[in-house]
């Protein structure tokens, strides 16, 4: 099982396997990629994991290829409503491109795979789920550039974020120039890519970049590892926090606005009623109602 897998290799403790198995029905592995899907009162939530522990993650062939179908797998699958990102290797979310592997590529290989994780990227962002990343530890060039792609980021207290691509005199090439300038505005992302600089949770929580920061005194019963993890710990009480709503209201949603931050007014509203339609003819509006006038919880299930 991946859980005593990780413990034996000294990625994970003893009580964070604990906490892990508990909550875990399946899990789908490869070498560089695990997906797992919760179970109990986490059904739902699945985590997405990046495992390449030699390499910080750095994003090879091989790794975003096991990405990619991963990403597949979650896309038509309705069961799912939140999907989670985190690393398996302490200290390191991603450490952006592999650049070992970079160094033997001719320049149309480099553009080709800059194609294929574009691609990618472009997959994770168009997930109909919502994303949250668990940013614990270094999120670095192509690997800053992928919790981009996610809905929500929230980091640990010791996640260090950057653009440091103009220091190897290049740019950032997975979409890094226009995400980051879509969520915080040229000026900012300009400060940040031209001097490559590198800063911890809480510069990025004011600039808007993370959602949230992972506090050490949220997690007790995490003393051994001490705050490792905790970003991920964090992540999942905001993917819990979602679960409970309704699956195609909150898809609906995240369509909508994702739309919503490039159209004009006018076409944002047709977008919006567009969405808000879908969601008129379910169950689950029909439960939601229900649930108001019985003065009870609601149970959605996804129609």
């Amino acid at each position: 099982m991946i859980v005593r897998a990780l413990f034996r290799r000294n990625i994970i403790s003893h009580v964070s396997a604990v906490r892990l198995a508990r909550w875990v029905s399946t899990e789908t592995t490869s070498k560089e990629v695990i997906l797992t899907r919760h179970s109990g009162n986490d059904k739902g939530i699945i985590t997405l994991t990046l495992n390449r522990p030699r390499a910080k993650n750095a994003l090879s062939r091989s790794l975003v290829g096991e990405f990619r179908r991963a990403l597949e797998e979650i896309r038509g699958d309705k069961e799912t409503r939140v999907v989670v990102l985190r690393s398996s290797v302490p200290g390191v979310f991603c450490a952006g491109a592999d650049l070992k592997e970079r160094v033997t590529m001719t320049a149309s290989e480099v553009e080709h795979f800059l194609y294929i994780m574009k691609t990618a990227f472009k997959e994770l962002e168009g997930l109909p789920q919502p994303t949250i990343a668990a940013l614990d530890g270094a999120a670095l060039g192509g690997g800053f550039e992928l919790s981009l792609c996610c809905d929500l980021r929230v980091a640990g207290p010791r996640a260090i974020l950057g653009l440091p691509e103009t220091s190897l005199a290049i740019i950032p090439g997975a979409g890094g120039t226009l995400r980051l300038t879509k969520l915080i505005g040229p000026s900012r992302t300009k400060a940040l890519v031209f001097t490559a600089q590198r800063f911890g949770p809480y510069p990025a929580l004011s600039m808007g970049i993370v959602n949230d920061v992972a506090e050490t005194a949220e997690c007790l019963d995490d003393k051994d590892t001490g705050d490792q993890g905790l970003g991920y710990e964090r992540a999942m009480q905001w993917a819990r926090q979602i679960l409970p709503n309704g699956p195609v209201a909150v898809r609906m949603a995240k369509r909508a606005i994702d739309h919503a931050s490039t159209a004009d007014p006018n076409s944002g509203l047709d977008i919006e009623q567009l969405c808000y339609a879908q969601v008129i003819p379910t169950e689950d509006r029909l439960e939601g109602l229900r649930a108001f006038k019985e003065k009870r919880k609601p149970v959605y299930k996804g129609f």
